[in-house]
């Protein structure tokens, strides 16, 4: 067979022949809970975002759409994994259970076209995304087996928490005050500069830092001037809640009036939810101890998802 020598070919290495390939796109999935969320709000069962911001706080390691997925179908999912990971960590799912449907990415190979090859003799096949199937996994509640490792939680006191939020801070360019000036407020952000309250419990200040970095993340780019006030402040505090809640801090309940801001819009609201859950998995990346190939990575690159 002739091959033109400019043409690319790309081979699926990780496709599991056994399972069918997802037929609804990743944003038609989307699309749907977001829809299926709205409408829960609006028949008054505000409770719903407050349970899918939740599950940010215990998936911050999973995109945007599987947060979605798993916060729909279990929202009381604390712990996730695939059967393989749960054996290897000496558990079984339970008979009869039913698993969490996700989405994962099928992987392939880009291989270098002769053109290129001439062109650079190093040049090497190049993995990329296909698409994506259906993958299965369970809450640790579908399991029996042998005990977990204690997972790492703060119970309201911040710990190493704060000084690495501190640090993070300071290594975005951006200045942080403790100044009485802005009372009774208990922060605000300007933009390159943070200002707080002194005199506020560890864990108040944590979170008041959490909601002020968030506007300085969100709300002080050019893309997001049109955001409207209530918008924001809504934005920042929902990913303080995330944060405060993976770091194990007990948050207040996030404002149930969310959904009423975007009068049933449903883009607008996807689009808040997901800067909400990026935003949260940056800051929380940041939080954690950093290994030797961590600390060269960009901060944008630890939040995302295989």
């Amino acid at each position: 067979m002739n091959t033109n020598a400019t043409t690319s070919s790309v081979t699926p290495s990780t496709l599991n022949p056994k399972q069918p390939q997802q037929r609804q796109t990743a944003k038609e999935i989307i699309a749907a809970n977001v829809k299926e969320l709205i409408a829960q709000l609006e028949a008054g069962h505000s409770n719903a975002l407050t349970a899918y911001l939740d599950a940010m706080s215990r998936f911050h390691n999973y995109s945007f759409g599987n947060v979605l997925e798993i916060a729909r179908q279990r929202p009381d999912a604390t712990r996730v994994a695939g059967l393989y990971a749960w054996n290897q960590l000496g558990r079984k799912v339970r008979k009869g259970e039913k698993g969490i449907r996700i989405l994962a990415p099928i992987i392939g190979i880009r291989r270098k076209t002769e053109k290129e090859a001439e062109k650079d003799p190093a040049f090497q096949n190049k993995p990329v995304l296909v698409g994506f199937r259906n993958a299965y996994v369970f809450d640790v509640s579908q399991t029996e087996g042998a005990e977990l490792p204690t997972m790492h939680e703060v119970h309201g006191d911040v710990g190493e928490n704060r000084d690495r939020l501190v640090s993070y801070v300071e290594r975005q360019g951006i200045e942080l005050v403790f100044t009485e000036n802005i009372a009774p407020a208990l922060g605000a952000s300007y933009g390159g500069r943070i200002a707080i309250l002194p005199g506020q419990s560890e864990a108040e200040e944590f979170s008041t830092l959490v909601h002020e970095l968030a506007h300085e993340m969100l709300h002080k780019a050019e893309r997001r001037t049109t955001t409207t006030k209530v918008v924001k402040e809504t934005e920042a505090e929902s990913v303080a809640f995330v944060v405060g809640k993976a770091v194990g801090l007990k948050a207040g309940t996030a404002s149930a009036d969310y959904i009423h801001l975007y009068h049933g819009n449903a883009s607008l609201l996807a689009e808040s939810l997901e800067v909400i859950q990026q935003t949260s998995a940056v800051i929380l990346a940041a939080l954690q101890p950093p290994t030797e190939e961590q600390a060269a990575m960009p901060d944008a690159e630890l939040a995302k998802v295989a």
